[in-house]
């Protein structure tokens, strides 16, 4: 049976913020329905590389391809460098969508409007429609109830279930998670996780940035750690979490005593 093409497939990734090289040269293949977790300690490069998948950072160097097609065209000076345009950047950022840690929302508008906004400013789609794709989609996330409320009035985990339900509503063919539980109150972590097992049992492709290590265990088929600015470690959830062959990995997961497999 022959291998599927990888959804997204990155060469040579790397990131550096002046004398501060916080990516530095990864290669990695995403697999349609593939759900990933990605760990590291603070400051190893989690969410740049996340921001880098849709472009809110520019990479330094190396090449993404996404559903095959290459993103940007190599500079004439120098092959491994890429320009982009504006209007490339917008369409990827269409099909990347991106959940952060703070929700984003906007504050002045309802949860119904906060989830309509991308679909009718940026894809143009009539309101009336616009309103019947976000309700659906906060039905998903046990939002509908909340259509008419606005932010201020949601705890830390409605609100993120919102911002979940206004990525999803913009269809894209890939999901980033960028530790979307750490600004949660712990009673509030598992309402949020719920709805990430949810959509990785619908078989969408995803990338979660977290330190749920229980979670990442369960959801994931494929867990990254991230270590001096590349892949340290990569395998089974059951080969990086249960028997981590690296010095470093087993470090990082001896922090963490709290969790059972």
């Amino acid at each position: 049976m022959p291998m599927t093409a990888p959804i997204v497939r990155i060469a040579g990734l790397r990131k550096s913020f002046g004398d501060n090289h916080v990516l530095k040269g990864i290669d990695f293949d995403v697999q349609p329905g593939d759900r990933v977790a990605i760990l590291g300690s603070s400051g190893s490069g989690k969410s740049t590389f996340l921001r880098c998948l849709n472009f809110m950072e520019t990479p330094t160097s190396g090449r993404i391809e996404l559903k095959g097609r290459l993103i940007g065209k190599p500079a004439a000076k120098d092959p491994n460098c890429m320009t982009y345009t504006h209007s490339e950047l917008s369409d990827v950022r269409k099909q990347v969508g991106m959940v952060f840690q703070q929700f984003n929302l906007f504050p002045h508008m309802s949860v119904v409007g906060n989830v309509m906004e991308g679909l009718v400013t940026v894809l143009g789609v009539d309101p009336k429609a616009a309103r019947e794709r976000s309700m659906a989609q906060l039905e998903k996330v046990g939002m509908a109830d909340k259509a008419d409320a606005y932010p201020a009035r949601l705890s830390g985990g409605q609100q993120q279930r919102v911002a979940i339900a206004r990525a999803l509503a913009m269809d894209p063919e890939v999901l980033l998670f960028d530790e979307p539980t750490s600004s949660l109150d712990p009673e509030l972590v598992g309402e949020v996780l719920n709805v990430i097992k949810d959509l990785a049992q619908e078989g969408r492709t995803m990338l979660l940035v977290t330190h749920e290590l229980g979670f990442a265990y369960h959801y994931a088929n494929k867990v990254l750690f991230l270590a001096d600015g590349q892949f340290y470690e990569t395998g089974t959830p059951d080969e990086v979490l249960k028997h981590p062959k690296k010095e470093r990995t087993q470090r990082f997961l001896e922090r963490f005593t709290a969790f059972s497999f």
